[in-house]
């Protein structure tokens, strides 16, 4: 197995950095005044989640390229899952800081 360091340590902490932010961002500027659910957020995380998919479509075709997408997606998946089951402490962290900030 190839060694994917660096889209190992995008992965884990894409909810925290980049899709927390954007589900924060998206709720207060489409439905400012009110409180989305737990499942709500933890959806929209994970459908920013889902936008890594793009970048992968950057990467020209290959024998490699194709195995380290599919590596990439897998992982993915598996972080998009725990985000959706409440398993990601960082997503529930942000979600009850966004709630009580209302």
């Amino acid at each position: 197995m190839e060694d994917y360091f660096e889209i190992d340590r995008l992965v884990e902490d894409l909810a925290k950095i980049y899709s927390t932010a954007c589900a924060t961002t998206w709720f207060k500027l489409v439905h400012p005044h009110t409180r989305p659910t737990k499942e709500e957020f933890r959806s929209k995380v994970s459908e920013f989640m889902k936008h890594l998919e793009y970048t992968l479509s950057a990467f020209p075709d290959g024998l490699e390229i194709d195995r380290f997408r599919e590596y990439t997606r897998e992982i993915l998946r598996k972080e998009i899952e725990g985000v959706l089951q409440g398993a990601n402490r960082e997503v529930e962290r942000r979600y009850k800081y966004y709630i009580d900030s209302l």
